[in-house]
Parts: structure tokens; sequence; C-alpha cells
């Protein structure tokens, strides 16, 4: 079990990592190789942040709905993470001169555009709908937490999914390289919401 100042120090690193990062593709920028409005790596930047922020507003939700240390801390470190990089993918988009949103529907960049919508508010695969997200504003304790993670893990699947087609797609290095990065961290989390899951008598819905 990680303490406050473990974690204290984690996001730090993070946060640093993602300075790096941005700093990187900062230089790409003023290159002749700036990505198109209709690239991937402009796609994947704004559909991820969109993805990301509903990520980071469930985890806030299951914050105050549970004393539980360990969904906090679980909740604490996913809004964390996809907060920061939120803050990396859209400021890409200014760096490279590209509007955050587009006219085109989601994922059409992967191929998707025509499927990548659902009913109720999800706007791309793995997002909760507006009725799930005003239900776990409903619960608290146990049946919270099995919810939000229940959704999360249907999340991340989503991101994952949405992640290795910016690995494919993508032409700027560094963003290939958070994408990568997001592939693996996801499915680590996916792996222990799973034992989380497990432990409070409930399993994945997919």
């Amino acid at each position: 079990m990680r303490s406050p100042a473990g974690v204290a120090v984690a996001v730090a690193g993070v946060l640093v990592a993602a300075g790096a990062i941005t700093y990187a593709v900062a230089e790409d920028g003023g290159s002749s190789e700036t990505p198109a409005a209709d690239s991937a790596d402009a796609g994947f930047a704004r559909d991820m942040a969109v993805h990301h922020q509903q990520a980071v507003e469930m985890s806030y939700i299951v914050r105050d709905r549970t004393d539980d240390e360990e969904v906090r801390r679980l909740a604490y470190d996913v809004a964390q993470t996809q907060a920061n990089q939120r803050g990396m993918l859209l400021g890409w988009l200014d760096l490279w001169g590209l509007p955050k949103v587009s006219a085109d529907p989601p994922m059409t960049w992967m191929g998707m555009g025509d499927m990548a919508s659902g009913k109720d508010g999800a706007l791309m695969p793995g997002m909760a709908t507006n009725s799930e997200m005003k239900k776990l504003d409903s619960l608290s304790g146990k049946q919270a937490e099995v919810f939000y993670l229940q959704l999360m893990t249907d999340h991340h699947e989503g991101g994952i999914h949405m992640a290795e087609g910016c690995v494919d797609k993508c032409t700027v290095g560094v963003e290939k390289q958070l994408a990568q990065g997001m592939v693996e961290g996801q499915q680590s989390e996916i792996d222990l919401m799973a034992g989380m899951l497990k432990e409070r008598g409930a399993e994945p819905r997919s």
C-alpha cells in the first residue's frame, strides 16, 4: 500500500516527465511535419482529451462516495494521471495551431466515425452514458466502489483501443510514446481493478 508521500512523489515524477514530453513536441511543432487538422495525431489528441475528462469526473465522484482508502487512492491516481495527460494533448493542439474540436464525429481518424457515438451521451467506446454517470453519483459505499470499478474498466478498455490506434496511425514520435504508455498503464489498472472487484464479490461487466 503506497503512502500519501509515495503517491505525491509518483505524481511529481509524472508531471516532470509530462513537461519533458510537451517540450519535445514543442520542438517538433515548428517543423514542416506539423500534423494536419484531420490527421490521426490531431484526432487522437482531441478524442482522448474528451475521453480522459470523463475518467477524471468519475474519479472525483467516487472519491466523495466512499471512505475506502484503496478505491480513493486508485481514483486519485486515475484523476491525476489523466488530467495531466489531457493537458498535454490539448497543449499539443495549441502548439500545432489546430482546433480542439472538430465537425467530424469522434474517432473518424480511426475509420470509426460512423459507429463511435452511442446513445445517452456516450461519445466513444468505453465512455459511460449520462444515466450511468447519474447512477454513480447516487450510490455510496461498496455499491459506489463496485460501479466505479466496472465503469472504469470499460472506460480503460475503450481508451486502450484508441491508444493502440494512435500507436499504429500517429506520426509524432512522442505522441506515439505517450499512447503506448497509456496502453500499458491502463491495462495494468484493469488488472488491478479486476482484483478489487473480486474482493468485493463482483466482476467486470464485459
